[in-house]
């Protein structure tokens, strides 16, 4: 059976983008969705969950969707995390303790025994970003992580390693004006998931055709970045088919990650 997973941020609520946005979704029809900044769609009358629902062709209600309700930040503005899943979701928590995590991170547990993770990990800095790749540590079981599928996907605004960035890239950033990554830039968060055993589905049959999510222009500096991902655990890993990076097509300012695999 094949199973695939994606993860997009549909930017601000994909406010005034929203046909476009169902329309990547659509174009993708994955069993499993976590989208990021769904602000607002908690709004009693809303209809954007439901239709995003329809649009993969699930039914209503929490079996198949649900939103994870993220802490307010400074602004009052709170960057839901919403995961929609074609097998019936089991069980499922939104974690957003503001000790801990940025935004929200959703754990749902599938009708079929996997366990989901939805993310969406904080915009300021490294360190409180590894604050949170560390919480995720303490919600895995190492037995169960071994021996069974978890899927984690989400905007983790963080670096990695396999990424081709230019040799002058703290420069650039630094010219930016762009702090987030750090001075130099860092990559200790996507080090420690990968530590904890997460496999970066993009790499994981070889490099990718494409690999940038997120291209910004600050100041007159281009820089490409990826800050979405999708990672699976060693057993989901090795029934990996195929994983790529799937255009927004001006749906919004991050382009979408998708994984599929091949389950029993």
């Amino acid at each position: 059976m094949r199973f695939v997973a994606m993860t997009f941020n549909v930017l601000l609520g994909a406010e005034g983008r929203f046909d476009a946005v169902l329309s990547v979704v659509a174009r993708a029809r994955p069993d499993l969705l976590v989208l990021q900044e769904c602000l607002g769609w908690d709004a009693a009358g809303d209809g954007r969950m439901a239709r995003v629902a329809a649009a993969l062709g699930l039914p209503e209600g929490e079996r198949h969707a649900v939103l994870g309700p993220a802490r307010p930040r400074g602004s009052g503005r709170r960057f839901h995390v919403a995961l929609f899943s074609r097998v019936p979701i089991a069980s499922w928590r939104a974690h957003n303790d503001p000790n801990v995590i940025g935004h929200c991170l959703v754990e749902a547990r599938l009708a079929s025994g996997l366990v989901a993770f939805g993310a969406h990990f904080d915009a300021h800095g490294e360190s409180p970003r590894f604050v949170e790749a560390r919480y995720l540590r303490s919600r895995l079981d190492p037995a169960a992580f071994a021996r069974a599928p978890h899927l984690l996907a989400g905007d983790l605004n963080s670096l990695s390693r396999r990424d081709p960035y230019p040799a002058d890239l703290a420069e650039r950033v630094r010219a930016a004006g762009t702090d987030k990554y750090g001075h130099p830039p860092r990559f200790e968060v996507i080090d420690e998931l990968e530590a904890q055993g997460w496999v970066d589905a993009l790499y994981h049959r070889g490099a990718p055709a494409a690999w940038v999510t997120a291209r910004r222009d600050r100041g007159g500096v281009a820089i490409d970045y990826r800050t979405d991902y999708v990672f699976a655990s060693p057993p989901l890993a090795a029934r990996l088919v195929e994983a790529a990076v799937a255009p927004a097509e001006g749906a919004s300012d991050h382009d979408a990650v998708v994984a599929a695999f091949e389950l029993p």
